[in-house]
């Protein structure tokens, strides 16, 4: 029996050296790493939309949300590919509820009002539909082997608001207005964004007011309205 053992003992240690001569590629899948490596990604957001500039009547109430998604071409320009030029292409709808009507007097002309607290209505609000632009200074903590990294994202979005629509409901009836010449429909955004792997924090802040100097409220005041969003954004390859 001392000899059989002694024989089994042997033959697993010849079979583990043989099994430790065989190159270790011909058993396993070998790592690839992608030296060149870009962070193209498809991005969607959801924002919270405050106005600054505005009457001095104006208030928002209720809810006023937005939703932008798109694709970001990620450009590298160093070596080690954590910083990069992003530029993109992506579209974008918000909601404004408000005390401001927009509406139309006869000869198509609009009609700005900011509602008091005696009148009552069901809702008053706007939306906005906007193709853009995204550029981007991008730093991040990335390799070509992680997938969660923090990221420093800051730039500047073109836009152009291509569909307005307000819309008023009182006691039944329904008011909608879709052409309004005073919008400044070519839109100036600064943006940032902060982050870890998906989850991202952003402030969009529009440069430009969303009507121009000829739209006055019935009370003689600039409308204005300086959009300001608040979200978060999440990033995916």
């Amino acid at each position: 029996m001392k000899y059989l053992a002694f024989l089994l003992l042997l033959c697993g240690a010849f079979s583990q050296a043989q099994r430790a001569d065989v190159p270790r590629d011909q058993n396993a899948i070998p790592d690839v790493v992608d030296s060149l490596y870009r962070e193209d990604q498809f991005y969607l957001g959801l924002a919270f939309n405050l106005v600054t500039n505005d009457p001095s009547a104006f208030s928002q109430n209720g809810f006023s949300g937005g939703l932008n998604a798109g694709f970001i071409r990620d450009m590298p320009i160093n070596d080690r590919r954590n910083v990069a030029i992003g530029v993109g292409l992506g579209l974008s709808t918000n909601t404004y509820n408000s005390n401001l009507f927009v509406g139309e007097l006869e000869g198509e002309r609009t009609i700005f009002q900011v509602l008091d607290n005696q009148t009552e209505y069901q809702s008053n609000r706007f939306n906005t539909n906007l193709v853009e632009l995204p550029v981007q200074f991008r730093w991040r903590t990335s390799t070509a082997t992680t997938t969660n990294f923090w990221r420093i994202y800051t730039g500047f979005k073109l836009g152009y608001l291509f569909h307005f629509k307000s819309t008023f409901k009182q006691d039944g009836i329904t008011l909608k207005q879709t052409e309004v010449a005073e919008l400044n429909r070519l839109r100036y955004v600064g943006t940032l964004t902060i982050g870890n792997g998906s989850f991202n924090a952003f402030v969009h802040y529009n440069l430009n007011t969303l009507f121009n100097d000829k739209a006055i409220t019935t009370d003689g005041e600039q409308v204005g309205l300086q959009p300001i969003k608040f979200g978060v954004e999440f990033y995916f390859l």
